[in-house]
């Protein structure tokens, strides 16, 4: 997964050296200037900021010490005792630190121990607290990229899945029809052959994209069902509206095709009147798609093991690829059983 610029490498370091910098830079922007006290005191004064600054190299070591060692391998690992145990260690070595620099260097001016340990202990709470924040955030900002890859590559194995299983049930269907008009020795079994021979073509090397132009899809559509009418001829009343007026929107390729499929497959037969109502159509980049079909409510014949694998996973696929872009309501009234679909397409 592509990173961003900020999340890159030298990035993250050159954040980590500014806000060191500036940090350490704070003892000399916040120290009041004295000239005469300068001069007077120039040795004590020296001494002060090599304690300082050694000082911070060491709260700097400790920042990373808590970040990096001391809360993946006792913290996470809920050995807390033990990562109370480093804390007090690291503070008293700090507070020993800050009580020997000043009885070496600053004997006239010796300090007890109380405002030592205060003093000591702001600082490195200070550092204890933004080193535990900051390790902290940065897990939960990877877990949470790992979980999205994790997501990603599941969700494209999902979807390569449910694609896979669509695919042989609709050829199942077509094969079927070609096998029907070779028995009839149709004169049209050779432009239907034609018909199916450019629906593989789109399988192959369209339906493998995330995304083909709408305009393709109902192509696609209209040739599936162009070959049906030639199957059932005057036994189906077959109507069909497929209209994309704006040719850049795009969808997911054989995203339709089922709730066709589950027309022709429940809508003819064994039923007066058989009516096969298809339509589609684009508004303000919502797409509106219909197919109705009758289908006979006495029946409780099964067609086959097969019936309704392509209905179920293009449910699932259009939940796990247009979520709350997309609104589908399945109905049946009276004798008609009604899909309806709305897609945004931005």
């Amino acid at each position: 997964m592509k990173q961003e610029w900020y999340q890159q490498k030298w990035a993250v370091v050159a954040r980590h050296i500014l806000a060191w910098l500036i940090f350490f830079s704070l003892p000399y922007l916040l120290h009041p200037t004295n000239e005469k006290y300068e001069q007077d005191h120039m040795s004590e004064k020296q001494a002060w900021a090599m304690y300082v600054y050694f000082s911070y190299l060491v709260l700097m070591a400790f920042f990373y010490l808590n970040a990096w060692i001391l809360i993946p391998k006792l913290v996470y690992k809920k050995k807390i005792f033990d990562y109370i145990l480093y804390i007090i260690g690291v503070f008293i070595f700090m507070c020993a630190m800050r009580y020997g620099f000043e009885k070496i260097f600053l004997k006239p001016h010796v300090m007890d121990m109380k405002p030592v340990i205060l003093f000591t202990f702001f600082i490195f709470f200070l550092v204890l607290s933004a080193s535990t924040a900051f390790q902290m955030i940065v897990d939960k900002m990877k877990l949470e990229r790992q979980t999205s890859a994790r997501e990603n590559e599941l969700l494209k194995t999902e979807l390569s899945l449910l694609r896979s299983q669509v695919s042989p049930h609709f050829m199942f269907n077509v094969l079927n029809n070609m096998v029907a008009l070779a028995r009839k020795k149709s004169d049209v079994l050779e432009p239907s052959l034609i018909k199916l021979s450019s629906l593989m073509r789109y399988m192959l090397y369209e339906a493998d994209e995330d995304k083909v132009p709408l305009q393709k899809e109902t192509e696609y559509l209209q040739s599936y069902i162009d070959l049906q009418q030639q199957r059932f001829g005057k036994n189906v009343t077959i109507l069909v509206s497929l209209e994309t007026a704006d040719c850049s929107y795009e969808i997911e390729p054989m995203l339709l095709i089922p709730f066709v499929e589950n027309a022709f497959k429940h809508g003819t037969g064994m039923i007066t009147d058989a009516t096969i109502d298809i339509r589609l159509y684009t508004r303000s980049g919502m797409l509106f798609f219909s197919v109705r079909n009758r289908f006979n409510k006495d029946s409780s014949e099964i067609k086959d093991k097969t019936s309704g694998i392509g209905l179920t996973n293009v449910k699932r696929r259009l939940n796990l690829l247009y979520g709350d872009d997309h609104v589908l309501h399945i109905d049946k009234n009276d004798d008609w059983f009604i899909v309806s679909l709305q897609l945004n397409l931005h």
